[in-house]
C-alpha cells in the first residue's frame, strides 16, 4: 500500500480557563498552533472565535476579550438547545446576543461569535451564514428578506470577483 503524504492538522494550545459552571461546562481560552511542516504564512480570516458557548459565560468571555484589547464587533449566532442557529447578525456581538437572549429566554441556550480580522468581510460572512441556515432562522424574520436569494451576487462587497448564472438576453424559455 502506498504511503500518503498527509499534512497534520493545527493543534490547540489552551492558555487559561475563563469560566466554569462547577459541574459540566468549562470555557477556556487558547490559540491554534500550526503543526510541524505546515506553512507559517497561512492567513487566518478570524482573530477570535467562540463556538457554541453556553449563554451563562457571556459576561466573562466579553470581559476577557476586553482585557486583551480586542474589539467586540463581529458576526454572531444564537443557537437553541439542539444547536440549531436561530439568530445570525453582525455588530456589537455581546450586546446584541444579550438582547436576543432577553427576548427568547427559554429557547436560546448557546452562542457563537467570530471577530474578523478585516471588518469589510463581516457582511459577506453574515450573508453566507444566513443562506446556510435557511429556514432554521424562524426567530430572525428581519434577516430573511425577500431580496436575499441564493445565488445572488448583489449581497457581496464591491470588488468581489464572481461567476453568475444568467439567462440569455431575450425571451426566457420554459
Amino acid at each position: 500500500m502506498a504511503k500518503r503524504n498527509v499534512k497534520k492538522k493545527a493543534r490547540k494550545r489552551v492558555l487559561n480557563e475563563v469560566w466554569n459552571d462547577g459541574q459540566h461546562w468549562r470555557v477556556s481560552f487558547g490559540r491554534m498552533v500550526p503543526a510541524p511542516g505546515r506553512p507559517h504564512k497561512t492567513m487566518s480570516m478570524f482573530r477570535f472565535v467562540g463556538e457554541k458557548l453556553p449563554f451563562e459565560c457571556i459576561d466573562e468571555v466579553r470581559k476577557d476579550l476586553t482585557k486583551r484589547g480586542v474589539p467586540t464587533e463581529g458576526v454572531y449566532i444564537a443557537h437553541d438547545s439542539m444547536g440549531c442557529p436561530r439568530y445570525i447578525g453582525r455588530g456589537q456581538v455581546f450586546w446584541r446576543l444579550k438582547a436576543h437572549k432577553a427576548k427568547q429566554v427559554l429557547e436560546l441556550v448557546y452562542f457563537s461569535f467570530y471577530i474578523v480580522k478585516e471588518k469589510n468581510h463581516e457582511r459577506e460572512i453574515e450573508t453566507l451564514l444566513i443562506r446556510a441556515a435557511g429556514p432554521l432562522l424562524h426567530f430572525n424574520d428581519r434577516k430573511k428578506r425577500v431580496d436575499i436569494e441564493p445565488g445572488s451576487v448583489w449581497d457581496y462587497e464591491a470588488g468581489t470577483h464572481f461567476y453568475e448564472r444568467r439567462w440569455r438576453r431575450g425571451a426566457r424559455r420554459v
